[in-house]
């Protein structure tokens, strides 16, 4: 399965990531990871367009192919990306889980913006200004909607976990 979460930074999304892989025994792809290694090589700069993204994909194919559960991880503000993530899974021919990462209390997501800490070598994070003015497609088709304000990652995962359920249960 390819299970692909977006959502604006600072909503939880790699903590729900690492959670659900560990759960799972799943492949995480963090496209921050990809896109700042590029960086690092000295081969581009921020901000690196579509590159990043293309390189997830190509990993999470392959990982896919070999039978391996993938997480794909990033902000995927995005119809386009979105819509490339998906036919990554058709092609592999697994089912294709969306899951987009929210947190819906304005002051504890700016708490948020501000208080976390790099875990990438290099990455510059974004503020609060960046975050809230970053384009962010609305999403058009269904996906399993996580909210992660006032709650830990513990019951944010259970919720998760819920929603992958009802989007195996029901085929897709």
């Amino acid at each position: 399965m390819l299970i692909v979460i977006g959502g604006l930074p600072a909503t939880g999304k790699t903590t729900l990531a690492r959670l659900l892989a560990a759960r799972l025994g799943a492949v995480h792809v963090r496209i921050d990871t990809i896109e700042q290694a590029i960086v690092r090589s000295g081969l581009a700069r921020q901000p690196l367009g579509p590159a990043g993204y293309v390189v997830g994909y190509a990993l999470a194919g392959e990982h896919l192919r070999q039978g391996l559960t993938v997480i794909a991880e990033s902000v995927n503000p995005l119809a386009v990306t979105r819509d490339a993530w998906r036919e990554v899974g058709v092609e592999a021919g697994v089912p294709v889980a969306e899951v987009e990462v929210v947190c819906s209390d304005p002051a504890e997501h700016r708490h948020r913006v501000a208080s976390r800490s790099v875990d990438i070598p290099g990455l510059r994070l974004p503020d609060w200004r960046e975050v809230v003015e970053r384009e962010y497609e609305p999403w058009e088709r269904g996906r399993v909607l996580v909210d992660t304000a006032g709650q830990g990652p513990e019951e944010s995962l259970d919720a998760l976990l819920r929603g992958l359920e009802r989007v195996e249960g029901s085929g897709s």
